[in-house]
C-alpha cells in the first residue's frame, strides 16, 4: 500500500477524534491505534503528526471542490458568479465544522502560520487555476491574494453561521465577491484615465514589470497538482 494510501487511511481515521481532541498528538494516536498500524510507519507517513494529516485534509478538499467545479455547468456564468460558485463548493466539500474549526486554532499557532497561509495560496491558486485565469503579470498575484482574503472571511463566518442552508453565508460571500470586483473596476478605471494614469506612471511601470513564476516551483504561488 502506497504512504499517499496511508495517509489517507490516517486522515480519515483521525477525523473522528479532531472534534474532541483537535489536530493534536493525542488524537494521532488514536488514530494509528484504530487502525492497528506500525508507529514507525506512522511516523513515515506523516513526520508531524496530526499537523501533515490536517494539511492533508485541506488539500483533499481542493481536490474535490476543483472536481465538482469542472462537473458544473458554468458555460453561461460571468466571472463574479464563477468565483461564486467555486468557493461555495469548497465549503460544501467540509461535513463537519469543528474539524474545520480546530484546523483554524492550530494553523493560527506561530509554529504553523506558515502553513496555515500557504494553504489559502493553493485554495485560492486552485480556484483561479479551475476558472481559466490566464493572467501573468502582477494580478496573477492579485487575484490570489484577494480571493485568500475573502475565502478565509468567509470560512471564518460559515463557522459561526446557523442561519438556515447557509443562507446568511452565501450573503456575505456575494458581498465579498463584490468587493473585489470593485477592486477590478477601479484598477481598469485607472489604466483607462490619462489624468491618473500619468500621475500614476511610475508604480503602474514597476508593476507591469511583475511576472507569474516561470515555473511551478517558483515561490511564491506553487501549489500541488489536484
Amino acid at each position: 500500500m502506497s504512504l499517499n494510501l496511508q495517509k489517507s487511511n490516517l486522515v480519515n481515521a483521525i477525523l473522528p477524534h479532531v472534534a474532541f481532541d483537535g489536530w493534536s498528538q493525542v488524537s494521532f494516536d488514536q488514530a494509528v491505534n484504530d487502525l492497528r498500524m506500525r508507529p514507525s510507519l506512522a511516523a513515515a507517513v506523516a513526520p508531524r503528526g496530526a499537523v501533515d494529516l490536517a494539511v492533508t485534509f485541506h488539500r483533499t478538499g481542493d481536490k474535490e471542490m476543483v472536481a465538482a467545479y469542472n462537473a458544473a455547468d458554468t458555460g453561461s456564468l460571468n466571472i463574479r458568479s464563477k468565483v461564486t460558485l467555486a468557493v461555495r463548493l469548497r465549503l460544501e466539500t467540509i461535513k463537519d465544522k469543528e474539524v474545520v474549526r480546530r484546523g483554524s486554532s492550530l494553523f493560527a499557532l506561530p509554529n504553523f502560520a506558515a502553513d496555515g497561509a500557504k494553504l489559502i495560496w493553493e485554495t485560492a491558486d486552485h480556484i483561479w487555476n479551475a476558472l481559466g485565469d490566464t493572467s501573468s503579470d502582477v494580478n496573477w498575484y492579485t487575484k490570489r491574494v484577494t480571493l485568500g482574503t475573502v475565502y478565509t472571511a468567509t470560512v471564518l463566518f460559515w463557522l459561526g453561521d446557523e442561519s438556515p442552508a447557509h443562507e446568511d453565508t452565501w450573503a456575505f460571500l456575494d458581498r465579498r465577491i463584490e468587493n473585489i470586483m470593485q477592486i477590478e473596476t477601479a484598477k481598469s478605471h485607472i489604466k483607462r484615465s490619462k489624468i491618473l494614469s500619468s500621475a500614476l506612471a511610475g508604480p503602474i511601470w514597476l508593476l507591469d514589470k511583475i511576472e507569474r513564476p516561470r515555473w511551478d516551483e517558483d515561490l511564491p504561488g506553487y501549489s500541488p497538482k489536484v
